[in-house]
């Protein structure tokens, strides 16, 4: 008869910062996860819930991944382990649907000119330009898709974000949202210099870039599917709109950051958000590589 020998584990977390014990786990099996050893220490400190805990082998070190397992890394039968807290954090849905909601609804503060905005002035309660609509339906539209991508397309292989991220990023967007509809929806404002012409193309190319924009959502997507979180490289597909891969690795920014030339007053506004995008999406989209 063969007798088999399973020699558990014992798992020591310190204190990144302090060196200080805060738990000792014994009888930790072998092949058990990072995921579950962070379940066990939620179940000693519940106020760290799993999100909020990283968890590493080094105090200055990367943090672990849930998937990791306990025998693989380099530690003895007793694993030293350093925990830091990450303080209160947020879900990414979360995230976007209060970052794309905020704008849908500040958009419509200046689109129904309210009094406190441009004044008591009964001329100033509307506006005699058809574009104006045009501008608001777009924006709305747009919006609107961003929040059922958030639903039914998005997926991310981080589930969470600091919560103190919520206001810096909310300023980017709730901020532009404000800007643009201030001077588009303003009682001075001035239909486009080319009339129709202008408008047109600029409708075109606003549903173009919509549509590119949603193929590359959904062709990032599907790097995740069957619940998979391995970091994978996106590849252009049979839809023309995903050829963009072929020259860069986010291209859902690239359809993001095109001029809609609506109107000639806002083209300096459109230009400096552009800018100020690719600032920021030079610093966020190699991490969407991994989120979206």
């Amino acid at each position: 008869m063969i007798y088999y020998h399973f020699v558990s584990s014992q798992v020591e977390i310190l204190d990144w910062e302090t060196k200080k014990q805060l738990c000792f786990l014994d009888k930790v099996e072998p092949n058990a996860t990072i995921r579950e050893i962070r379940l066990m220490f939620h179940k000693l400190y519940p106020r760290w819930y799993p999100a909020r805990q990283s968890i590493k082998l080094d105090p200055k070190g990367k943090s672990l991944r849930d998937e990791e397992i306990l025998q693989h890394l380099p530690v003895g039968t007793t694993a030293t382990l350093y925990f830091k807290d990450l303080g209160p954090q947020i879900r990414w849905t979360t995230v976007f649907l209060i970052e794309y909601t905020g704008p849908l609804f500040i958009y419509f503060v200046f689109y129904f000119r309210m009094t406190f905005v441009y004044g008591l002035d009964e001329r100033f309660t509307s506006s005699p330009h058809p574009v104006v609509n045009l501008a608001c339906i777009c924006h709305s539209f747009h919006y609107i898709k961003r929040l059922i991508e958030t639903v039914f397309v998005h997926r991310f292989s981080r589930g969470t974000m600091p919560l103190r991220n919520i206001v810096k990023n909310c300023l980017y967007y709730w901020g532009f949202a404000a800007w643009l509809a201030y001077y588009i929806n303003h009682p001075l404002y001035t239909p486009p210099s080319y009339g129709k012409k202008q408008i047109n193309f600029a409708v075109i190319m606003f549903l173009l870039c919509e549509a590119g924009n949603f193929s590359i959502h959904v062709a990032l997507s599907d790097l995740w599917r069957n619940g998979s979180k391995t970091c994978k490289i996106p590849y252009p597909t049979k839809n023309p709109f995903t050829w963009l891969f072929f020259f860069v690795s986010c291209p859902n920014y690239t359809y993001e950051d095109k001029v809609i030339l609506i109107n000639r007053e806002i083209n300096a506004n459109a230009v400096t958000r552009n800018i100020l995008n690719f600032l920021g999406q030079n610093r966020w989209g190699p991490g969407s590589v991994s989120l979206s």
